[in-house]
């Protein structure tokens, strides 16, 4: 499943309906998650990206390395 599906449906599950609350609650900002989600970031994040949702969704138990 590409990341903006599994992305979208995690946020949705968790009953973020916009993506700024949902960035928020990772501890990102709003532009560089929505470029994650939306599979537009191509690059390694500077500020947060990848790595940081996995341990936010690893703290929560929703995603399992």
């Amino acid at each position: 499943m590409p990341i903006k599906n599994r992305l979208l449906e995690i946020r949705l599950k968790l009953g973020y309906k916009n993506v700024k609350d949902f960035a928020d609650f990772l501890g990102l900002g709003k532009s560089n998650y929505s470029l994650i989600e939306n599979n537009k970031k191509q690059r390694r994040p500077p500020h947060g990206g990848i790595k940081e949702i996995i341990n936010k969704l690893n703290e929560i138990g929703l995603m399992k390395l």
